[in-house]
């Protein structure tokens, strides 16, 4: 029997001092309990209510690493803009 492959996805939380926390994943809704738990990045740690406000299906682990990195050298104006324009349930 073949083995699944995980889809790996890139997620942005608002942080409640309004910077922006960009991550990967395979499963966003677990990643976002933990990050509001303060189990997640150091960085999310004290920096709460956080909120889910972007995310984006990437495939691999290796498509989400190259696309993590794209989106954390965009500026934040660049980074609103694709906010903007998510669709997130």
């Amino acid at each position: 029997m073949k083995e699944e492959k995980q889809i790996w996805y890139l997620y942005i939380l608002r942080c409640g001092d309004n910077t922006l926390y960009t991550g990967i994943t395979v499963d966003v809704e677990k990643r976002f309990a933990a990050h509001s738990a303060g189990r997640g990045a150091k960085y999310t740690r004290g920096r709460g209510p956080l909120e889910l406000v972007y995310r984006e299906r990437c495939g691999t682990h290796s498509d989400a690493l190259k696309r993590e990195w794209i989106v954390k050298s965009m500026n934040r104006h660049q980074k609103e803009k694709m906010i903007g324009q998510a669709d997130i349930p």
